[in-house]
């Protein structure tokens, strides 16, 4: 896949996710569908993983190796607690209680979706200039 391909499919997710969570926050999909912050999650981590494979490639194509796919996974980790930080301060601020479970369940499929954009960048993208 070319990188105009490849960045179109990015920026498609990422309005894809955007679109979800505001339609999740107007009609409460968040509490009335249990299972929907994980797919959040996951489609998060996938996008944050894939566009780190698009900046990680822009000089030259990012060859699959051990190396780069650490680099996904720590990158992916990092927004994946600076977010869950985030929700943590604004518990606080809400009052409401600090939940471990959702905080691990979150950063599981944070974790979830890097190892997808890794095996998608593996089959599928292998992008060139």
């Amino acid at each position: 896949m070319d990188k105009k391909g490849f960045l179109k499919h990015l920026v498609f997710l990422m309005f894809f996710i955007f679109i979800a969570d505001l339609l999740a926050r107007n009609f409460y999909w968040y509490s009335l569908i249990w299972y929907f912050d994980m797919i959040m999650h996951f489609l998060s981590g996938l996008w944050v993983g894939l566009f780190f494979f698009y900046v990680l490639s822009v000089k030259s194509p990012l060859a699959p190796s051990f190396k780069s796919f650490l680099k996904i996974i720590l990158l992916v980790l990092i927004i994946g607690i600076s977010y869950e930080i985030f929700e943590f301060i604004m518990n606080v601020i809400s009052v409401t209680p600090f939940d471990p479970v959702d905080t691990t369940s979150d950063l599981f499929f944070d974790m979830l979706g890097a190892a997808v954009s890794i095996f998608y960048f593996m089959k599928v993208v292998r992008l060139k200039k």
